[in-house]
């Protein structure tokens, strides 16, 4: 029998359902945990969505997204989705931290301008009992949408803080890549900052507009069953989160992808610590 004990989908997953159906649908296949997307949760109203996962009895495991601090909107954004988590019962805001600045072609200072905006968030997210979870993305994202792009980096920001108000997010997408990833993993471990692990898998060739291309489990090149030993290794017990992108699978009914990708997480995943 799958173990789906700490199995979470993320609703960018199977986009195409609604809230509703979403939640049906996890009832139906016994998936305990949702990640839930702050515009979709705006859509149909916050408080009736807190109420609606609240009475399935489902888990929201985190919740997307906060962050792009290199834009001037970012503070009061970003307070509400901190409010917005604890409404919803989730501890845990994923950030996507932003870019360049326009105009600019200056890291460094997008880092550091990165690393004052969490300063300012920090203590916000701890009085609600929300922690910020820091994902890098891969580096083709660095200009656009995150100019975090390792852990390492992710890493140096939140050490700079609480382990309770900032912590790191390990998405196997985004990471795989990366040799020094997994003694950065273990780092993160050891301090108690992995708040988040997410699963997709990597597939060439990448589709024209990129975003799109989380492949969905087994279908790509990532061993993702070592991943999942290397982040248990590492102490975590959470949630795993599968967050795939992928036109295909929305083009697709939404109740069957979940049913499949409950069916690889099984396959690729197996038996959980």
């Amino acid at each position: 029998m799958t173990d789906l004990s700490r199995f979470s989908i993320n609703q960018m997953t199977v986009k195409q359902l609604s809230l509703p159906e979403l939640v049906e649908q996890c009832v139906r296949l016994s998936v305990p945990g949702v990640g839930l997307w702050r515009e979709p949760v705006a859509e149909y109203g916050l408080e009736a969505t807190a109420k609606l996962v609240r009475d399935a009895g489902l888990t929201v495991t985190s919740l997307c997204r906060g962050g792009f601090f290199t834009t001037d909107s970012w503070l009061d954004s970003n307070r509400a989705a901190i409010d917005e988590a604890a409404t919803l019962g989730t501890d845990t805001l994923v950030l996507v931290s932003g870019g360049l600045a326009p105009g600019s072609r200056d890291l460094a200072a997008a880092r550091a301008r990165i690393t004052d905006a969490i300063a300012e968030l920090a203590p916000y997210a701890g009085e609600r009992g929300v922690r910020l979870a820091i994902e890098p993305l891969h580096p083709m994202y660095a200009a656009d949408r995150c100019a975090v792009s390792t852990l390492d980096q992710a890493l140096e920001i939140a050490e700079r803080f609480p382990s309770s108000q900032v912590g790191v997010v390990v998405d196997t997408y985004h990471l795989w890549w990366d040799d020094r990833a997994p003694a950065a993993v273990a780092r993160a471990g050891a301090a108690d900052r992995i708040h988040a692990f997410q699963l997709a898998d990597w597939t060439t060739p990448l589709p024209a507009g990129v975003l799109t291309g989380r492949g969905q489990l087994g279908d790509g090149a990532i061993d993702l069953r070592a991943w999942c030993d290397l982040v248990d290794e590492a102490g975590y017990r959470g949630p795993i989160e599968v967050e795939l992108f992928n036109d295909e699978l929305w083009a697709r009914d939404g109740g069957e992808v979940l049913e499949e990708t409950v069916g690889r997480f099984s396959d690729h995943v197996g038996r959980l610590g």
